[in-house]
């Protein structure tokens, strides 16, 4: 798609210093940049290599104001944000033709906008409402009575349990499961065997979070696991029934949680955290990479980093691995 500088400022909410007619047509880094992509800087120290690159124009922060640009430049307060919202102008969804696939299995009870598209070989149950503008991948198992709302984009081979509701834009990536039933069960203190737990929950899903691929979420056993606005769960991710996650909780890839874990808003996990059955992360916390928190336990401070198993304050940690290695030394 060809886009003029000027329309994308407008979009971005950017300045334009230069020849607004200027037209691009897709993105790219400074390395790799053609005559026709638009780049972006966030750092001054970057802004001469960005001038001098192939590029058509250059998106960058308030340092670039009043510089002497040889191209058009657009200047916004966040520019990686505003690239980012640059780049779903220049590639849009993708169109995709609506209807059903000669292939695709869906039960006369379903309910399905005009404009879905449900893919070779899904299969949609009984009872299963899809809204406007939503698209159901290749191999997609939609179970009984799941709600789906509108402009949403299940890929391949997904399968959604009966219990499930998503919201509006919501993305699951290939091969993810939601809504099935949760790890519980009660010990026969007699005999010694397992006997299954109830699991009649159900897992809701708020508007614009994004699920990765092979991520798995289990239903709530008796209640419901939440996910809320504008979570982002990478792929790899397992979130045990009846855990709750604030908006804007992002979780790295082959992160577990157990169940009843609660994740407040603006939660940041990184990859390959685990956290324990009832374990309370609260608001704005960031766990670092292979992070563990205790069954029960609370890691509170807005905007606190928390590091190790089980999980410290940063400095604290630090300061402990620094004293081992001192320790080690003298041995």
């Amino acid at each position: 798609m060809k886009i003029s500088v000027k329309e994308i400022a407008e979009f971005v909410q950017a300045q334009v210093v230069g020849d607004g007619e200027v037209v691009v047509s897709g993105i790219a880094s400074l390395q790799s940049a053609s005559p026709q992509d638009l780049v972006f800087v966030e750092d001054e120290k970057h802004l001469r290599a960005a001038f001098t690159s192939s590029a058509a124009a250059v998106l960058a922060g308030d340092f670039a104001a009043g510089k002497n640009s040889p191209k058009p430049l657009l200047i916004a307060k966040h520019p990686k944000l505003a690239f980012a919202r640059a780049a779903r102008l220049l590639y849009p969804r993708p169109d995709a033709t609506a209807g059903i696939h000669e292939s695709a299995t869906v039960d006369p009870s379903a309910k399905l906008a005009a404009d879905v598209t449900i893919a070779a070989r899904a299969v949609i149950g009984p009872g299963v409402q899809i809204g406007t503008g939503s698209r159901i991948a290749a191999g997609c198992v939609i179970g009984a009575g799941v709600s789906i709302g509108q402009d949403c984009e299940i890929y391949p081979n997904v399968t959604i349990y009966p219990g499930t509701t998503l919201a509006k834009r919501v993305i699951v990536h290939a091969g993810a499961v939601l809504g099935s039933d949760g790890f519980g069960y009660v010990r026969d203190k007699a005999t010694g065997h397992y006997e299954k737990f109830p699991q009649i929950g159900r897992l809701e899903i708020a508007d614009d979070v994004e699920i990765g691929a092979n991520a798995t979420i289990d239903r709530g056993a008796l209640e419901v696991t939440r996910i809320s606005r504008g979570a982002k769960i990478d792929n790899l991710v397992h979130i045990g029934h009846n855990c709750q996650l604030g908006e804007d909780v992002v979780v790295a890839a082959q992160t577990g949680l157990s169940g009843s874990v609660t994740l407040e808003k603006n939660v940041l996990l990184g990859g390959q955290v685990g956290i324990g059955e009832g374990a309370r992360i609260e608001e704005g916390v960031m766990l670092g990479g292979q992070g563990g928190v205790l069954p029960g336990k609370v890691l509170r401070g807005k905007g606190e980093a928390f590091w190790g198993t089980p999980a410290r304050p940063l400095r604290e940690y630090l300061k402990q691995l620094a004293a081992v290695a001192r320790f080690a030394r003298r041995g």
